[in-house]
């Protein structure tokens, strides 16, 4: 019988002592002294873009594909680009719409039917906007657009 009440007093000081340590970890959460709970950190506050921008179209850039060894057909992609810039560059996206089509299709022509069919959207898209920056950085000039991305996707 002895056994079974040391047990018990065991158990109740145990069972206390997590108590008062949920106890003390909550009232330290709720008073800001504590740290988050797991999955609640607080993230930095995201900084706040106050540029207008604008989106300018680049439609039907066509590029045959690579053709494979045997290939009997050609294949092309087709894909329609939207340039988000600054209200400022618009004018100079409007004027360099030739040059930004020509280094697309640079970029695009060095891809098989099966490679570009195994990319998703968004690694298209970082390709090409690779393609654009290296382009530009090779020029000596900066882009007049933040960022280029796929409005419509065709690969047969």
């Amino acid at each position: 019988m002895k056994k079974i009440k040391l047990i018990a007093v065991v158990l109740l000081a145990v069972l206390l002592a997590a108590g008062a340590a949920g106890a003390g970890v909550w009232w330290l959460m709720k008073s800001g002294h504590g740290p988050a709970p797991a999955g609640h950190a607080e993230a930095p506050a995201p900084v706040e873009d106050k540029k207008e921008y604008k989106y300018l179209n680049l439609d039907k850039v066509i590029v045959m594909l690579r053709a494979q060894e045997g290939a009997p057909l050609s294949n092309y992609i087709a894909v329609d680009l939207v340039f988000k810039t600054p209200k400022e560059g618009e004018a100079a996206v409007k004027n360099q719409l030739p040059l930004l089509r020509s280094l697309v299709v640079k970029a695009l022509s060095n891809y098989t039917l099966d490679e570009a069919g195994l990319l998703t959207i968004d690694e298209l898209t970082a390709a090409i906007n690779q393609a654009l920056e290296a382009a530009y950085t090779a020029d000596g000039r900066e882009k007049p657009f933040s960022m280029a991305m796929i409005g419509k996707l065709i690969i047969e």
